[in-house]
């Protein structure tokens, strides 16, 4: 063996990171399964169209008020389903930060 080359964890504690490397890694499954549950929901032209989300932006259900459809062309049925989409994204991506931020956070704290 070279002289200075030591194997194990005992020789710079290189076993420790990759078991928090571990850990982070179940944590962020666990926080990725969790979005896939989770749900948000956006509506436009004052609830006449609702879209809902899943936190790993996976749509659900688009509802569309039928007394709405007496009233409305189709592109202000295309506008108002544009605008409920782009805004369930946005919560989408919203709770995904804030359920996934943390965990980013550490692997800073591991030097990556």
């Amino acid at each position: 063996m070279a002289k200075g080359y030591n194997r194990g964890p005992a020789g710079g504690g290189g076993g420790g990171m990759m078991n928090q490397l571990k850990k982070l890694q179940e944590q962020m499954e666990q926080a990725q399964e969790r979005l896939a549950e989770e749900t948000v929901t956006a509506t436009s032209g004052g609830g006449a169209v609702k879209v809902t989300m899943t936190g790993d932006q996976r749509c659900t259900a688009v509802e569309v008020d039928p007394d709405f459809l007496k009233d409305a062309d189709a592109e202000m049925l295309q506008d108002m389903l544009l605008t409920a989409v782009n805004q369930a994204l946005d919560s989408s991506r919203k709770l995904q930060e804030e359920r996934m931020g943390p965990l980013a956070g550490g692997l800073s704290g591991l030097g990556l």
